[in-house]
């Protein structure tokens, strides 16, 4: 039998009927007259090729063959009901739904264990997906479908987008300890003569904090011979602990990776870029219960004070990402 030929809402009315035991009170829950009831039922019995009902005493009894279907018919409209209520049941103790998270490598070893403790206190039966930005490119952004929410710096967002204050973050370079640089002051001079470890994240292109520092760079002077290009920060730490190259990245993950590698972190020679970092969303998810209590989560474990963010200033003025790139619209590489 073709469902498509079929109007469900003569399945709905035979549920009720099997329910109710009665034609008129079926229409009286339906809100419709009990002729509309017994039409929509005569359909059903030609379709079907079985009487369905029949009357007993004061009643209607159900044939073997509607007895087959009452419990289907139950089970079908109660998951069509439960979907339909689905954010006003949301409960986040009980729900086994996966959430997706999409960020740089920066994120997934500095952010990562404070989102993944709260989300496995507040859903103990959800699971945590993590993906990277070229995923997240690759299956066609927040929009597509597969990804709730993404940690990403702050840049005018797209249409139909959404998003939250995080945290800032201010950049350093590193070099290996033995490394001439790490024991003295990077000049203007020696910035310039050094060969450099490039970080593109997001399908081999540099993104929206690649082209900021690029430009301020340019600003003061500065200059970098690329010597290397890799697609994580943590494979330019990598490289840069066992060559002469230097990287930059964020101060945060530096200071992670100088405790387990043999890094040394160096200020820059100029003014200092700090990264307003956020949480994004799509119009796809804001309504959603489940989505939102996530970004709670989410936010709740990585938000820090405006006054405390990006820690302490150092002895330079620093440039604002959002300041650098204005009227970017470029979605979430770093």
């Amino acid at each position: 039998m073709n469902l498509s030929a079929i109007d469900l809402n003569l399945l709905l009315v035979l549920h009720a009927v099997l329910e109710e035991r009665s034609a008129a009170r079926a229409a009286r829950r339906l809100r419709v007259t009990p002729s509309a009831v017994s039409n929509s039922l005569a359909k059903l019995r030609a379709l079907l090729g079985d009487p369905l009902v029949v009357r007993s005493g004061r009643g209607l009894a159900p044939t073997p063959r509607a007895l087959e279907i009452a419990p289907r018919l139950r089970a079908a409209f109660g998951e069509i009901a439960g979907a339909l209520e689905g954010e006003r049941s949301f409960d986040p103790k009980a729900t086994t739904r996966a959430f997706a998270i999409a960020c740089s490598d920066v994120d997934q070893i500095c952010s990562l264990p404070a989102v993944a403790r709260s989300f496995a206190a507040e859903m103990p039966r959800a699971a945590l997906r993590v993906v990277s930005v070229d995923h997240l490119e690759a299956s066609g952004g927040l929009g597509g479908g597969e990804i709730d929410t993404a940690i990403a710096p702050a840049h005018p967002l797209p249409p139909g987008h959404h998003a939250a204050d995080l945290f800032e973050q201010d950049s350093v370079f590193v070099v290996h300890r033995d490394h001439p640089c790490a024991r003295r002051r990077l000049t203007r001079e020696r910035f310039n003569a050094m060969r450099h470890i490039d970080i593109h994240v997001a399908l081999g292109r540099g993104g929206i904090g690649n082209r900021a520092a690029q430009e301020m760079l340019a600003a003061h002077g500065l200059r970098r011979e690329i010597a290397v290009t890799v697609p994580t920060f943590f494979a330019a730490a990598v490289v840069a602990a066992s060559t002469d190259l230097i990287a930059g990245m964020p101060r945060r993950l530096a200071e992670a990776l100088a405790q387990v590698a043999p890094l040394a972190i160096v200020e820059p020679p100029g003014p200092g870029m700090v990264f307003r970092m956020q949480l994004v969303w799509h119009e796809r998810t804001h309504l959603d219960e489940g989505a939102r209590r996530f970004r709670e989560i989410v936010i709740a474990a990585l938000r820090t004070p405006r006054r405390a963010r990006g820690g302490a200033r150092r002895r330079h003025d620093t440039a604002r990402l959002d300041d650098l790139l204005p009227g970017t619209r470029s979605a979430w590489h770093i």
